[in-house]
C-alpha cells in the first residue's frame, strides 16, 4: 500500500479586527489546538507576533481585503447576501476616510494590516486544489457569521452567535477557556478556518481576487 505523506503540524492564527480603540484580538491554534492569544491597537506588535513569536502559516482576518471599486458591495458580498448571509457592504476608501464619524474606522484599520503583513504573508488569490493544503505563507478575509452558517448547515442566529460560535469551537476541540468575550471567540473562529485551509480540508470562496476574497470552511468544524 502506497504510503500517504502526513501534513505537517502548522500554525494559524485568525484575528478579530476592530477599531483604533478596541484594537485587534488574534488567537493561534497550532495542530488543533489553543496556543496563545494577544489583544494589541498596534500593527507592528500584530505583525511581529504573527511572524516571529508564532510563527503562523496562514492569517485568516474579519475585516474586507479590498475597498468597493463603485460604491456597491463587493462581489463576494453579494454572493453572501444571494446565499441569505448576512453582511455589511464595503464602501470605497473615500467614503471610509471622509465619514464623519469614522464609522469604518474598523476597516482603515484591517487595510493597515493586510499592508502590514503584505511583505510575509501575501493576499490569498485562490483555494488550493480540493483535497490538498495551501502551501506557503498567506492572509485571506474571513467572516464569522458565514464561518457559522457553513458549519452550522444554514442555521446561524446574531442573538445566538456567542453560543454558537463558541459550541462550534468546543466541537472543534478548541480550549475555549481564555476566550472570555466575543471578540476573542470570533478571533478563534478565524482560526478554525485558516486550520482547514492549511489542511486541505473543504473550503469555499465567495467573490473573486481582484475585489477580494472571502473564505469559509466546509463540513463539519472537527480538526481531528
Amino acid at each position: 500500500m502506497p504510503r500517504v505523506a502526513a501534513i505537517p503540524v502548522s500554525t494559524v492564527i485568525g484575528i478579530d479586527v476592530g477599531g483604533s480603540r478596541k484594537g485587534f484580538h488574534a488567537v493561534a491554534v497550532t495542530g488543533g489546538a489553543y496556543a496563545g492569544q494577544l489583544a494589541t491597537p498596534d500593527v507592528q506588535e500584530l505583525g511581529h507576533w504573527c511572524r516571529s513569536v508564532i510563527g503562523a502559516q496562514q492569517i485568516a482576518i474579519d475585516a474586507p481585503c479590498r475597498w468597493s471599486g463603485n460604491g456597491r458591495a463587493r462581489p463576494c458580498e453579494r454572493e453572501l447576501m444571494q446565499q441569505g448571509i448576512f453582511c455589511f457592504a464595503s464602501p470605497s476608501r473615500a467614503v471610509a476616510v471622509s465619514h464623519p464619524r469614522n464609522y469604518y474606522g474598523w476597516m482603515l484599520q484591517g487595510e493597515a494590516l493586510y499592508q502590514g503583513l503584505e511583505t510575509s504573508h501575501p493576499l490569498l488569490a485562490g483555494l488550493p486544489a480540493a483535497g490538498l493544503p495551501a502551501s506557503g505563507p498567506a492572509c485571506f478575509e474571513t467572516f464569522p457569521h458565514a464561518i457559522a452558517w457553513h458549519l452550522r448547515g444554514g442555521n446561524a442566529e446574531a442573538r445566538q452567535k456567542r453560543l454558537q460560535r463558541r459550541a462550534l469551537l468546543e466541537q472543534a476541540g478548541i480550549d475555549t477557556a481564555a476566550l472570555t468575550s466575543i471578540d476573542w471567540i470570533d478571533a478563534a473562529l478565524c482560526a478554525l478556518t485558516a486550520h482547514h485551509l492549511a489542511s486541505g480540508r473543504p473550503c469555499r470562496a465567495y467573490g473573486e481576487p481582484a475585489s477580494g476574497l472571502i473564505v469559509v470552511p466546509q463540513g463539519p468544524p472537527s480538526l481531528a
